[in-house]
């Protein structure tokens, strides 16, 4: 995330909050978005072996 995108999604939040709650809720929505990352490449290399194994047949 760059600087500007960390300035407008503290500035859009409706209460403030403290340094270490913003970098948590930072962290946690990173953490979700590496998390759906991963499940979509698994996802892709569960359906390339997929297709690979249905044209050996």
């Amino acid at each position: 995330m760059s600087q500007t995108d960390r300035k407008s999604a503290s500035s859009t939040s409706s209460s403030p909050k403290s340094g270490s709650e913003d970098r948590q809720a930072r962290l946690a929505s990173a953490l979700r978005a590496n998390l759906k990352k991963r499940k979509a490449q698994v996802r892709s290399r569960k359906a390339n072996e997929d297709d690979a194994q249905n044209k050996e047949e």
